[in-house]
């Protein structure tokens, strides 16, 4: 384990009783309540200083009440040091109202907006998504991506469009670990990590192997490849709690990847561990 406290980069906390999320019907694994307590309980002997936490696909209409909920949560446990709301950036300039009302929520740094789920992976370069997406250098929030690994090269391109944005890939892109394809995400990553504007983080990708039977071997390509273009500087640490749960616990993944950074030096352990996820989310101290 890390020697010193980490930040986790991508944490999902939520109330069933409060808030409602139609997707949780299809992962029962995952359909209860998860507060602090049960992260405390899951992180087991890993000593998190501070976590962002990220939307959880709540249903329409209540991204607001979710980003209160979580900075209600906040103002009792000081380690939630970022919030990353969702924000229907697809409303084009009409997002602005949604804007305006999440920059008031204490806590709100950055804003996502599903994409892995479109069956049409073209929205990200419509007209209307760009001209939301834009919005976001305004008001001084960055933008989470979460898609899947045949939709990198349209967020390539719409990453290139907004030059003004600060970018976050979540989970790597999702390449299909599964089934061992690493060409074109391979190709893609490299390209991606050529823009400025992103960073990258190394979350959620276990899920994208077969949550029984994954292995190791399987998973270092796709983390070295990730590092190896980005750069410590350039990447942190997520756990993807709770939707990780679906294939390994959480120590199990902070061990998986602090033997990756068994040879790196002190400072690009601090990079992946802290310093990146800090300077991304603007995080400051208690």
């Amino acid at each position: 384990m890390p020697d010193f406290p980490i930040i986790d980069s991508h944490v999902h906390l939520y109330d069933v009783e409060q808030l409602r999320y139609s997707w949780m019907s299809g992962v029962p694994q995952l359909a209860h309540t998860t507060r602090m307590d049960e992260f405390d309980e899951a992180r087991g002997p890993v000593d998190v200083e501070r976590l962002v936490f990220v939307e959880v696909d709540v249903d329409p209409g209540l991204h607001l009440d979710e980003a209160r909920f979580v900075a209600g949560l906040a103002e009792k446990d000081t380690r939630i040091g970022a919030i990353v709301a969702h924000a229907p950036v697809h409303k084009g300039k009409s997002v602005e109202a949604d804007l305006v009302a999440l920059k008031a929520i204490a806590g709100v740094k950055g804003v996502r907006r599903l994409i892995q789920q479109e069956p049409d992976p073209t929205i990200m370069l419509s007209h209307d998504f760009i001209e939301g997406i834009r919005l976001l250098a305004r008001f001084d929030l960055s933008f989470d991506v979460c898609i899947k690994h045949y939709q990198l090269a349209y967020a390539i391109e719409l990453i290139k469009r907004c030059p003004d944005v600060s970018f976050i890939l979540d989970h790597i892109g999702k390449p299909d670990i599964r089934n061992g394809m690493i060409e074109p995400w391979k190709s893609q990553m490299r390209e991606l990590a050529r823009l400025p504007n992103v960073v990258c983080k190394i979350s959620g990708v276990v899920t994208e192997a077969d949550h029984r039977s994954w292995t190791r071997d399987q998973l270092h390509p796709f983390i070295e490849h990730t590092i190896s273009v980005f750069g410590f500087d350039r990447t942190m640490f997520g756990s993807d709690w709770t939707v990780a749960t679906l294939a390994l616990n959480y120590p199990t993944w902070v061990e998986i990847l602090d033997e990756r950074l068994a040879g790196s030096s002190d400072q690009e352990k601090q990079n992946f561990w802290r310093n990146t996820a800090i300077k991304s989310y603007r995080l400051t101290s208690d």
